[in-house]
């Protein structure tokens, strides 16, 4: 049985403008204990994909299960066995901390569980802030608490939306400590992250969407083996030339792909030709951000097991 299902989901919005396809048939499968990356650019259909199945939004057609109970037909038994952080910073600011993750106990109807909200403030870096007012925190710290309460009743699926967006670096190594824990525990992960250095590290398997369709679903480390495994690096003050309009620009380091040593060589023609005076020239392995931005723009092949293939999960 897998963690979560998502067989042929399809969510179609009416607007003024017409119908807007948001989904086009998503089909994959997460198996339990994995730690899996959804990743895609903004607009790909992500954030409608987990509201559904945190059966916030209705599917068009397809559906959606949680171990086994689906997000419409049996949603209270779906829900008590996921835990959902959104990337909205909704809290009560009414409530201590404490208090916040005990109501959020209630809402499932877990009592007397004293000892793991303790493990959760001590796990997650609140143990100092128990008792303080929710508004009183800062924005990492109520993220925190955002974590802390979709973990409260131990859903053995958890749903990290974009968990550490505009957070700083102490609440990123303490989140994924923490996450990383529950997941060698057994607790599965489905993760949605912009930043590709965290999935690259964290995720065994990833899916890639695409104006509402997977377009690459593979093993992270199939994903680094793709065409676009190397890339030529160097660094200049000046603008690029126009063909080198594709490269991947960071200050002053410029990143292009670099398959194989004729690309180099075309690469560096084009330097030269452009009179472009540059540093640090150098050909190195790729990451997930190139693979990711290669795929965006179509110059990679699509991946094996896509548009409905489910393969068994790595960790």
């Amino acid at each position: 049985m897998s963690a979560i299902s998502f067989q042929n989901v399809c969510k179609t919005y009416i607007t003024p403008r017409g119908a807007l396809e948001a989904l086009k048939g998503v089909t994959l499968d997460i198996e339990p204990g994995e730690f899996f990356g959804l990743l895609g650019p903004n607009g790909a259909g992500k954030t409608t994909l987990i509201s559904i199945l945190a059966g916030l939004v209705r599917a068009s057609a397809g559906h959606v299960t949680v171990l086994g109970a689906d997000v419409q037909a049996d949603y209270a038994q779906a829900r008590r066995r996921l835990g959902v952080v959104p990337q909205e910073l909704v809290f009560d600011p009414f409530f201590t901390v404490r208090e916040a993750l005990r109501f959020q106990s209630g809402y499932y109807g877990v009592r007397h569980n004293e000892a793991w909200i303790d493990e959760l403030l001590d796990g997650l870096g609140l143990a100092d802030k128990a008792n303080t007012n929710m508004r009183q925190l800062s924005g990492g710290m109520k993220r925190r608490v955002l974590v802390a309460q979709a973990l409260v009743h131990q859903p053995p699926v958890i749903v990290l939306d974009e968990p550490t967006a505009g957070v700083d670096v102490a609440l990123r190594q303490t989140l994924w400590q923490f996450i990383s824990r529950l997941n060698k525990q057994g607790s599965t992960v489905l993760l949605t992250t912009h930043y590709l250095e965290e999935a690259e590290a964290l995720c065994g398997r990833i899916a890639m969407l695409k104006q509402g369709q997977v377009i690459a679903l593979e093993t992270t480390a199939e994903l680094l083996k793709r065409p676009v495994a190397k890339v030529l690096r160097f660094k200049t003050d000046q603008a690029l030339p126009p063909g080198l309009a594709h490269a991947r620009v960071t200050g002053r380091f410029v990143q292009l792909p670099a398959h194989d040593a004729l690309a180099v060589e075309r690469i560096l023609a084009l330097v030269r030709e452009a009179g472009l005076v540059v540093e640090d020239v150098e050909v190195t392995k790729a990451d997930l951000e190139d693979v990711f931005l290669d795929l965006m723009a179509g110059r990679a092949p699509a991946a094996p097991g896509t548009h409905g293939a489910s393969l068994a999960g790595q960790k």
